[in-house]
């Protein structure tokens, strides 16, 4: 599986599938997003996901399952943050993609049944907005993914103010399998 992170939450898919863009100017310091797909989703509908305008829809087949996974933005079963969907992507070979959204609480077990043994879990560590870094290795610890990867975090270029850097999860998640991806 090809997977190409675009910033934020925003990532690429075997080239075909883009998952969360974020909407011009709605995430301090990024760039404006211009990028191609064939499908696009959204866990969810504020401007730092739902930005299906920056994708140019290109033609082609996009051969991958998705599954929706309904989830919540916050602690408060929505009630601060509304709905949040956890998609399952799963390539032609079997491997498991998992791209949390903004969750914002620790998944119940119908949910950790739908998400565990993921090939890749690409999960919010940043806090505030979504789970914190404490939660987020408690999740990675209970999935047990062959690979996490952390996404949702301020870095010295771009994100919001209030939200962590990626330093706390990596300490707490030491031993984990995670990459860090750069942003193309």
């Amino acid at each position: 599986m090809k997977i190409e992170y675009l910033g934020h939450a925003c990532f690429r898919i075997d080239g075909s599938l883009v998952i969360d863009p974020y909407k011009d100017g709605s995430v301090p310091g990024l760039m404006p997003l211009r990028t191609q797909g064939v499908k696009v989703i959204c866990s969810h509908e504020h401007a730092d996901h739902s930005g299906r305008e920056c994708v140019e829809m290109i033609p082609g087949e996009c051969d991958l399952d998705i599954r929706e996974i309904p989830s919540w933005h916050d602690d408060q079963q929505g009630a601060l943050r509304g709905p949040n969907t956890i998609f399952v992507v799963t390539n032609q070979a079997g491997e498991k993609l998992v791209h949390l959204g903004d969750l914002g609480h620790f998944p119940n077990e119908e949910q950790l049944a739908a998400i565990s043994d993921a090939d890749y879990l690409l999960i919010p560590v940043g806090g505030y907005y979504t789970i914190n870094a404490n939660t987020a290795a408690e999740i990675c610890k209970t999935c047990g993914p062959k690979c996490v990867i952390p996404m949702h975090y301020r870095t010295d270029t771009s994100g919001y103010p209030v939200l962590d850097t990626v330093d706390e999860f990596l300490k707490l998640a030491e031993g984990l399998p995670v990459k860090v991806m750069e942003k193309l």
